[in-house]
């Protein structure tokens, strides 16, 4: 056969086999293949196990828009806005929601976080209600201000103050970030969705440690819905 020939069958066959393994990639797998790039945490360490990849292009930009809102809202009352947190509600607990954004360069670092049981009473593994109400045990809605580190129930904590009407009972009713057992990827694969918390912004025990690194005292957490 001449070698123009073979190689012409040789790119359709290429081709043809290209085009089965594309028509047999699952909708949701395409979905989470939109999803592709992470900003490296600075130190130059791999992301932790239950860092995302980050959002697709429009989700990132609203992801980036909130945070950049956020600093707005609360210009004076923020005294580091190179880093803010915003937690995405909208999403289910299986998917990492709590995005750590890096305001000069637009990086987002996506984990896993917890909400209240009271606004999951069913425990679906998605948030129905914001609820800023003493013994509620939900996750409240709004602006936080990141405050100091201590060790309490939950080992190292960073206690959080609300800026809000709708979360500045968050100090009476003890709203921190700590770490929890019942967050993590291994917790998604078991059961499809995270445990709950008792309204604190609960990230796993391998994740708390980059969190209260980027985060610290000073910063801004926003909590919404995005």
């Amino acid at each position: 056969m001449p070698q123009s020939s073979l190689s012409s069958r040789r790119q359709f066959v290429t081709l043809s086999i290209a085009a089965l393994g594309a028509a047999a990639v699952s909708p949701a797998a395409a979905e989470r293949a939109v999803a592709t790039v992470v900003a490296k945490p600075r130190n130059g360490a791999p992301p932790t196990p239950s860092t995302s990849v980050a959002a697709a292009s429009g989700a990132s930009a609203a992801i980036v828009a909130a945070a950049k809102a956020g600093l707005a809202r609360r210009s004076g009352r923020i005294q580091h806005a190179d880093v803010v947190a915003v937690a995405d509600f909208s999403q289910p607990s299986r998917a990492p929601r709590l995005h750590l954004v890096d305001i000069a360069s637009g990086g987002i670092e996506s984990l896993l976080v917890a909400h209240g049981r009271g606004s999951d009473p069913s425990h679906t593994g998605w948030l129905s209600r914001f609820s800023n109400a003493p013994n509620s045990e939900a996750t409240s809605a709004g602006d936080f201000l990141t405050g100091d580190f201590y060790s309490g129930a939950h080992g190292r904590s960073m206690r959080l103050a609300g800026l809000d009407a709708t979360n500045d009972n968050a100090e009476q009713r003890g709203i921190v970030v700590h770490s929890a057992w019942y967050v993590g990827p291994d917790i998604v694969k078991a059961n499809g969705r995270l445990g709950c918390s008792e309204g604190c912004f609960a990230v796993s025990a391998a994740d708390l440690p980059r969190v209260l690194q980027r985060l610290g005292p000073g910063r801004l957490l926003v909590s919404t819905k995005l």
